[in-house]
């Protein structure tokens, strides 16, 4: 089941997300104050991703130990920018990150974004697959983003509406001379 941030008892969201960046992430994590700052920051849209059972099992409260993945994003009026996805290691390979980010890409065209943007490590082959799955398209590379190993990272882009690349001719422009 997704729920938005909002939805969650925050300190049982910060923990959730400071566990899944430490074991998934290791020395590249994110700090306890990092996350919060994450969370806190305007523009953002956080999902986390619990089994149903492990909400009735404990009395309809969410604990940092149901949330098995999340996935949040940073939209400024015309790109939605990925910031963070996890999922825990023994749910992974269960389809909750497909869940997370289609209902992230759905939740950016609601709120009017363009296109979605994301930065993903060269090495990083689920995560690509996962990309490719959903329309994403590498645009670029960021020679040694990922510190301190100076991995490459490649930015990839899904458009969300069309979009017009050049110009159009003269001709179909109304109300403008043709100089």
């Amino acid at each position: 089941m997704l729920h938005r941030l909002d939805e969650l008892d925050r300190e049982t969201a910060v923990t959730a997300f400071r566990d899944m960046e430490t074991e998934l992430f290791g020395a590249h994590a994110w700090s306890e104050s990092a996350i919060r700052q994450e969370l806190d920051a305007p523009a953002r849209t956080y999902l986390f991703e619990t089994e149903d059972a492990d909400e009735e099992s404990s009395g309809g409260q969410v604990q940092a130990s149901d949330i098995r993945g999340f996935a949040g994003f940073w939209y400024d009026g015309d790109d939605a920018e990925i910031m963070d996805v996890g999922v825990r290691r023994p749910c992974q390979r269960r389809g909750i990150a497909w869940r997370l980010m289609n209902a992230l890409v759905d939740e950016a065209c609601r709120q009017g974004a363009n296109r979605m943007l994301l930065e993903v490590r060269v090495d990083n082959t689920a995560a690509l697959g996962l990309y490719r799955r959903l329309g994403f398209e590498r645009i670029g590379l960021r020679r040694r983003y990922y510190q301190p190993e100076g991995v490459d990272a490649y930015v990839m882009a899904l458009e969300l509406k069309e979009r017009v690349v050049g110009f159009r001719p003269a001709a179909h422009v109304s109300g403008e001379r043709n100089l």
